[in-house]
């Protein structure tokens, strides 16, 4: 377990803090909608301080977690979808495997093979994943290239299969909802690093919620509420 003093210095305790991070990077609400919530429970907290708390505690929610996801298996789904940024289309990869468990996600400006590699990289290098017996993508031409150019490499084995079929992708596309239903409320992001740190915290969110990590079961929210409490050190 990580542990710093991540809340020195605020104004209020690290439950309310965790509370107001959680409810926002798990349903579809905005930062005034969350605001207004806990301002009901008699606590003045303004929509630019749960803002602030978003940007610095998502990322170190998602950081936390990593090492105590469960295996994933070799056979990946890959597709990516759109972010927008400041009015323009960004491009959010993601991949899951057979089990609909995410294996991984990067927010990338372009969709071309080069950030199609990146973004496998960045999967295979993840603690919980094995490397892929099968990759299935959309017809994107940029896959196929950015697969070749990783086996060229020997960073992909040479008997990793490459499918290119839409309709076994379904289930990835199903998955993306999770996700833009949450980005919905705020319509889009001003800043790319502004929707990379949130993304993170949307990310690690769905995974608790789908029961990747090893100490929470599926949709059990109380074991998700104190396995938060736990790996930031305030747990009773």
């Amino acid at each position: 377990m990580f542990k710093s003093n991540l809340f020195k210095w605020r104004h209020y305790e690290p439950e309310i803090i965790l509370l107001c991070v959680r409810w926002y990077l798990t349903y579809p609400l905005s930062y005034r909608q969350v605001a207004e919530m806990v301002n009901e429970r008699g606590l003045e907290i303004n929509h630019s301080t749960i803002y602030r708390w978003v940007q610095q505690y998502g990322p170190e929610l998602e950081r936390r977690c990593r090492s105590h996801l469960r295996p994933t298996n070799d056979s990946w789904r890959v597709d990516e979808t759109y972010i927008l940024v400041k009015g323009k289309q960004k491009y959010l990869y993601r991949a899951i495997d057979s089990d609909g468990h995410t294996l991984d996600f990067l927010l990338t400006a372009k969709r071309d093979a080069q950030a199609a590699k990146r973004f496998l990289r960045k999967a295979m290098r993840a603690v919980h994943t094995q490397e892929p017996r099968v990759i299935n993508v959309n017809r994107n031409p940029a896959y196929p290239k950015a697969v070749e150019q990783l086996k060229e490499k020997e960073e992909l084995q040479k008997l990793v299969e490459l499918r290119q079929n839409k309709y076994l992708n379904n289930i990835v596309e199903q998955d993306h909802r999770g996700i833009k239903r949450l980005v919905k409320p705020g319509m889009g992001f001003k800043s790319f690093n502004t929707a990379r740190r949130t993304i993170k915290g949307y990310e690690i969110m769905q995974m608790l919620r789908k029961g990747q990590v090893k100490k929470v079961a599926k949709g059990a929210v109380t074991e998700r509420v104190q396995f938060i409490a736990e790996i930031f050190g305030v747990a009773n």
